[in-house]
């Protein structure tokens, strides 16, 4: 099965190593680059096809993957209509899967993805949705394939503006929470470095342990929270001054703008 990546961009990398490390061969891959620098460079660091000609690199291509910023979708489908590759998968935020059944022939199943930057890490948690031609067997091959950057979960295209908002975008709001407590600890006395390794170390063993472990996160915070404990007297702070009516707003708005973007 031959992969065409177009876009060789920082995600496209990530979904390219992970592919390579779950022991896909590089001889299957081929990646769509205009960029005639990075594109041997791609070639040089994975040893798999690289070109900036479209046409070129979906020659014979069982499943192309559209990796491009979403004000590029538009120019690259006349590209993969004329391949006539048979899955077409879009990691382009926003962009519905109408826009490339508009454009591609009909029948040609596409299957949009949401993921996000822990990608680039191994650990995306990615939304996936069918579209009206893709069957069964290609959203799970599609789940298959972005395993072997994270963890996949199968929505309805219409619950992909929400996915967006809660981990798409996700990890912005942590690096948020991570800036704030960092700004914080130093306020208390700590050295900039100092706050910075507890605040991160902090939030990746608090996630380890929601991941982890069987407990929910409000049973591993009460289990954190003595009464009238230090911790009781930073949650009731932090609920005072409106956290999750913060949150609620945040990623209502997200998931607005998302649907903004993408025309609807």
């Amino acid at each position: 099965m031959n992969i065409t990546l177009i876009g060789g961009g920082r995600i496209a990398e990530a979904l390219l190593g992970g592919l390579i490390a779950a022991g896909r061969e590089a001889g299957t891959l081929t990646v769509v680059e205009p960029s005639s620098e990075r594109a041997a460079a791609l070639e040089k660091r994975y040893g798999v096809r690289a070109t900036t000609v479209a046409a070129d690199g979906l020659a014979g291509a069982d499943i192309a993957v559209v990796a491009v910023k979403p004000d590029v979708v538009d120019a690259v489908l006349p590209a993969i209509a004329a391949a006539g590759t048979g899955l077409v998968v879009t990691v382009a935020a926003g962009v519905p899967i109408s826009r490339y059944e508009a454009v591609l022939p009909a029948g040609t199943a596409v299957v949009r993805v949401m993921p996000n930057t822990a990608m680039l890490v191994g650990r995306s948690m990615s939304g996936v949705s069918g579209g009206s031609a893709a069957t069964p067997e290609n959203v799970a091959l599609v789940g298959e394939l972005l395993g072997t950057v994270g963890k996949v979960l199968v929505v309805p295209e219409s619950k992909l503006d929400a996915v967006t908002a809660l981990s798409g975008s996700g990890p912005a709001y942590l690096f948020l929470v991570a800036e704030a407590m960092i700004d914080a600890g130093v306020d208390l006395g700590l050295t900039r470095d100092q706050a910075a390794t507890l605040a991160t170390e902090t939030i990746a063993g608090a996630g380890a342990l929601m991941v982890e472990t069987s407990s929910s996160p409000t049973e591993l915070r009460a289990g954190v929270t003595s009464p009238g404990g230090t911790t009781a007297a930073a949650v009731r702070e932090l609920e005072k001054n409106g956290l999750r009516p913060a949150f609620y707003a945040a990623t209502r708005a997200c998931a607005e703008r998302s649907a903004e973007l993408g025309g609807r």
